[in-house]
């Protein structure tokens, strides 16, 4: 971070620190880790960051690509995806955590099997800081009646219960439940 930069907010290091802590870390990691979220500034000079989840094979991740693109045309806002934060982390979990830890939105979009987040699902559900600043944009499937496991369906129920769940079924759909996410 340059001395320009906006300064990170001390419950987000509260939080990293805590984690970091909590892993046996050796000093090049914390280093990689620690260069890895400084490429992450544009979230601390934007009101809204977005954290884009979902599945990385080619065809949902243009959707991923387009989400992505969606919410960066929106004023004072920036969203990326996991891949997008450079390193080479031997611990997904803990990237995740760090990472969901310093935005203010976490956005899933949910396919059919693999979803491509389905571990991220359960870590979002169990963790209320996490599920407080969910958002999943659900891909209907109409002509099947379970295109989605049980747990899934259960993170889906809670999402849609506090207003939360975007269900879209074509492209243009999904652009236009992005305009109902805060």
């Amino acid at each position: 971070m340059t001395d320009e930069s906006p300064p990170v907010p001390e419950a987000v290091l509260t939080s990293a620190t805590e984690r970091l802590e909590a892993e046996e870390l050796s000093i090049a990691d914390n280093e990689e880790i620690l260069r890895a979220l400084s490429e992450l500034t544009p979230i601390y000079e934007t009101d809204r960051s977005y954290f884009v989840l979902g599945n990385y094979d080619p065809e949902p991740m243009g959707r991923l690509d387009l989400v992505v693109d969606r919410l960066n045309r929106r004023r004072d806002a920036y969203a990326f995806r996991m891949n997008d934060v450079n390193g080479g982390w031997d611990n997904g979990i803990q990237k995740f955590c760090l990472i969901a830890d310093l935005v203010s939105h976490v956005v899933g979009v949910a396919e059919r099997e693999p979803s491509g987040f389905l571990v991220e699902q359960g870590l979002l559900a169990g963790t209320e800081e996490y599920f407080e600043k969910t958002h999943v944009l659900k891909r209907e499937y109409p002509e099947e009646r379970h295109p989605y496991g049980w747990m899934e369906d259960g993170v889906f129920d809670l999402l849609e219960s506090e207003g939360r769940l975007y269900e879209w079924r074509t492209e243009d759909e999904l652009r236009e439940v992005l305009t109902e996410i805060p």
